[in-house]
């Protein structure tokens, strides 16, 4: 109405005649628009997420060589070697996250337009949830988690890692990534859990989008989740369609954070024990970590003997290329098969490791124990067997350690939610202790409960006189 009046102002037609020019100016406008989006969008079609549509900037970004590089990083690393459709990659999650991210943002906009999100928060969403895993190594988690550990080196933040290579991208992008004046430091606030930048206070729930601290409810997870199970052939049960339907963004604590509705309670549960279940069965299988294990050592007798070149011509083992975000960016799955394939006497050990591997002779599994304290002399027990034959060295411990997302506690209980009479009312979880484990007494009295059930159904089945009418 007021673009029409100040038309009128302009052109100084009479009502009838001004209302049909400017019905012609905004039909040409979304014509204009629509072949725009038309020409420049790219559209993919997501085995998950069915087709999908992104901005042509967030385009931009995946035609980098330091995204590009996200396709030959297995997103479950050495599972692939134990669950053979595990062989998606970080490429693909990395775009449905994204996805995700501008459909959560729109959902809020739409349901509360007071919160005044605008374009460039949706954009800035999306593009944090595209670029969230650039700084991933080689077989995702194995790199960070287990390679360099062994290594002793001090590990670089994830996101230090993110943002340079996420500011090295900015080359490839006609040097101008910004978005309205939001450069990459903002951008990268959104991922991982710093203090919060870039957006004033009230705007304090788009960094739950991605990556949520508070409580491990955010799209990365929703989309890891979809995904896995897919690829893994296991049943998820967390359905993130609906929590993108009755999200909500409320105050709590004075903050801004993102709620859903009281009925879902036993929905969210699904998200945190689906988690826990494919980590089970999947991330923290037995045999997976023997696998992985073996890819960790064959790399740490690697290191040394391969040259990355980086920035300045300067030269970046495996252990150091993260120092260096020119190597790092040359940096992916790829290693396995140059060590496989070499013929470098230096690489000969780290070779008949990973030929091991492929021919599937791994490493035997002895034991498992579930320790109150941490094991640390283990080794002095083992040599001052002298019977035996082996050493220290001949055995390994893997420590696996299974939770639902935040260590000891119930993140369910992290969870807000709000109810259908009274939207602004924030309420936790009435029911604590989901998470929990079930103690000795209660599995033995089940056992017995159950036990006496089937008696006294199998007594129904072959005693007549007993049936109930």
């Amino acid at each position: 109405k007021k673009d029409l009046d100040n038309w009128r102002k302009i052109w100084r037609l009479p009502s009838d005649k001004l209302e049909l020019v400017f019905m012609v100016y905004c039909f040409m406008h979304f014509i204009v628009l629509s072949f725009c989006l038309f020409v420049f969008c790219q559209v993919f079609n997501d085995p998950i997420h069915g087709s999908i549509e992104l901005h042509p900037l967030l385009i931009k970004i995946i035609d980098t060589p330091q995204f590009q590089r996200l396709r030959f990083i297995k997103q479950l690393g050495g599972v692939y070697f134990v669950y053979p459709g595990a062989s998606h990659n970080r490429f693909e999650h990395s775009i449905g996250v994204g996805y995700l991210a501008g459909k959560l943002a729109e959902a809020l906009r739409s349901r509360q337009p007071e919160l005044k999100i605008d374009d460039r928060d949706v954009l800035c969403v999306q593009i944090a949830g595209l670029c969230h895993d650039l700084g991933h190594g080689p077989f995702s988690h194995l790199y960070d988690g287990m390679f360099l550990p062994k290594c002793l080196m001090t590990l670089s933040l994830f996101c230090g890692m993110v943002l340079h290579i996420f500011s090295m991208q900015c080359k490839f992008i006609d040097n101008n990534i910004r978005v309205n004046k939001t450069g990459p430091d903002s951008l990268c606030v959104v991922i991982p859990a710093v203090p919060y930048k870039g957006r004033p206070k009230e705007n304090s729930f788009l960094y739950e989008i991605v990556s949520n601290k508070k409580n491990g409810v955010d799209v990365d997870k929703f989309d890891y989740l979809a995904r896995d199970s897919s690829y893994l052939g296991i049943k998820n049960n967390f359905d993130f369609r609906r929590f993108l339907q009755f999200a909500r963004v409320c105050e709590v604590d004075g903050r801004k954070t993102i709620c859903t509705r009281d009925k879902e309670e036993d929905h969210m549960y699904h998200l945190f024990y689906t988690r826990h279940h494919l980590h089970k069965r999947a991330c923290q299988h037995r045999v997976s970590h023997i696998i992985q294990e073996m890819i960790a050592e064959a790399f740490l007798k690697a290191d040394g003997h391969i040259q990355i070149e980086g920035s300045g011509g300067r030269m970046f083992t495996l252990s150091t290329a993260n120092e260096d975000m020119e190597a790092y960016t040359k940096l992916t799955d790829n290693v396995f098969e140059e060590i496989l394939k070499s013929s470098c006497s230096e690489l000969k050990k780290a070779r008949e490791i990973l030929q091991n591997i492929i021919s599937r002779k791994s490493y035997k599994f002895v034991d498992e124990r579930k320790p109150k304290d941490p094991i640390e002399d283990w080794k002095v027990s083992l040599c001052s067997c002298e019977e035996n034959n082996l050493k220290p060295e001949d055995f390994e411990i893997l420590v696996i350690e299974m939770d639902y997302g935040m260590d000891d506690k119930d993140p369910i209980q992290h969870v807000h939610f709000y109810s259908k009479s009274d939207k602004a009312a924030v309420l936790l979880y009435r029911d604590p202790g989901f998470a929990q484990r079930i103690d000795d007494k209660s599995v033995e009295a089940a056992k017995k409960h159950f036990k006496q059930w089937i008696l006294l159904l199998h007594l129904y089945d072959f005693d007549p006189f007993l049936m109930p009418n």
